[in-house]
């Protein structure tokens, strides 16, 4: 049994190296679910045989020469071997003997593996929700259990998911090959789109009792980061960053020592995590450093621009509201969608009074985010500052029924009390 210090070990290697290792090996084997498999074979021997000797100076060389092994002995028992070496550009000698891949040589030199995974695993034949779920199965490394509690789903259900998941990509014929020209591009897109999925899923849980799901925050910030590393030329991916680092910094300070949510007007901005902040402003500068040479920005730019107003900001009071509603409109015009309309009515109402926010929500359609508790949280909020109490306790109530997850329903019942209490003053 391996001891806390050794486990602990061994799981920070398996999170650091896991995608490096599967895309590695899934060039090599042309095979995800191979690769997958060879990649946790090795950590199964590390579990093994690091608590005896002890854990390498070069972790994820370990890992990576094991699995290269485990490799081989495959290919020579598996009965399939004239197939699987002739897909790896090998032919059998005429004398039936197997002229083997030579698995040593073909690692390490094809930095970009990750990022062709993370590409691989975003492929527009599957699903956003397969997709968010092998990202993180693949690229970040979470077991199947830790992904269903993430997204509150039992652990077969989640199992089954990936299974499909990777049985359409064969079905495919999906390659580990970067995309070229437009497909870059919807693909780049679609891989930003899963990171945000990951990070928004556990920012505010759509379902549950827990207002946050801290694990999946931190694992999108991570991914967002590793995203960065090897996309250094994208401006919006550093945006990408610069937002989920930014508004991850808030976490400490968005629940109370009970766990009830806090809303951002009411937080202790001194929890907030000062490091996040600092790389989420570096990132924003990258992006802004990129955008400079031509290179066009999108929404996440923009949305990282909007949190970083609020990380300068020393207290709620000091916000440049005025500011945020200017990005919010380059935002509704660059991204245009009822959720961003939401959120730049927020900002109006801030800069210009609630009557100008109202405006906004009055103009959308009346069945936008329909299943949603957003637009009748904000109308409710709009409403409360504008005096208009009743119509304010009306609007927080329908969120309240609205709402999956117990601690937003604990905030909005209690705003929906306050302003009913007002309306009778």
């Amino acid at each position: 049994m391996a001891d806390v210090t050794t486990a602990d070990a061994i799981t920070a290697a398996w999170r650091r190296e896991s995608a490096r290792l599967v895309g590695a090996l899934t060039r090599m084997t042309r095979d995800v679910d191979l690769a997958e498999d060879l990649a946790q074979d090795a950590l199964v021997a590390a579990l093994e045989q690091w608590p005896a000797s002890g854990v390498p100076d070069n972790p994820g060389a370990w890992l990576m020469t094991t699995a290269k092994r485990r490799g081989i002995d495959h290919i020579r028992r598996a009965a399939t071997l004239r197939r699987k070496t002739d897909e790896l550009g090998h032919a059998a000698s005429t004398a039936g003997e197997v002229s083997m891949p030579d698995l040593e040589s073909q690692v390490d030199h094809i930095e970009d593996d990750v990022l062709r995974l993370i590409f691989l695993c975003c492929h527009p034949a599957l699903t956003p929700e397969s997709r968010a779920a092998l990202t993180l199965r693949l690229v970040g490394g979470l077991t199947t259990d830790e992904i269903a509690r993430g997204f509150l789903v039992p652990s077969a259900t989640m199992g089954q998911r990936i299974s499909r998941a990777k049985k359409t990509l064969a079905e495919a014929g999906a390659e580990l090959e970067l995309p070229t020209g437009a497909e870059r591009t919807q693909r780049l897109d679609d891989v930003m789109a899963v990171v945000y999925l990951v990070f928004t899923e556990g920012y505010v849980a759509t379902a549950g009792d827990d207002w946050a799901r801290p694990d999946l925050v931190a694992e999108a910030i991570r991914l967002a980061r590793l995203l960065a590393q090897q996309a250094p030329d994208e401006p919006e991916v550093h945006g990408l960053q610069a937002l989920l680092e930014l508004q991850g910094s808030r976490l400490p300070a968005r629940t109370d020592a009970d766990g009830t949510p806090v809303l951002l007007d009411e937080q202790d901005r001194s929890l907030w995590d000062e490091l996040l902040i600092r790389r989420g402003l570096t990132a924003l500068r990258r992006a802004e450093e990129i955008a400079a040479r031509g290179v066009p920005v999108g929404r996440y730019y923009l949305q990282a621009a909007i949190a970083a107003e609020h990380a300068r900001a020393a207290t709620a009071d000091a916000t440049d509201w005025p500011r945020i509603a200017r990005l919010y409109d380059v935002l509704a015009r660059a991204a245009p969608g009822p959720v961003v309309e939401v959120n730049r009515a927020v900002a109006h109402g801030r800069a210009a009074g609630p009557a100008a926010g109202l405006a906004i929500t009055d103009a959308l359609p009346a069945d936008s985010l329909r299943d949603s508790p957003l637009l009748p949280s904000v109308r409710g909020d709009l409403l409360s500052r504008a005096g208009r109490h009743a119509e304010a306790a009306d609007a927080f109530e329908e969120a309240a029924r609205r709402t999956r997850n117990g601690g937003e329903r604990t905030v909005l019942e209690r705003r929906a009390a306050q302003a009913r209490g007002a309306a009778v003053m």
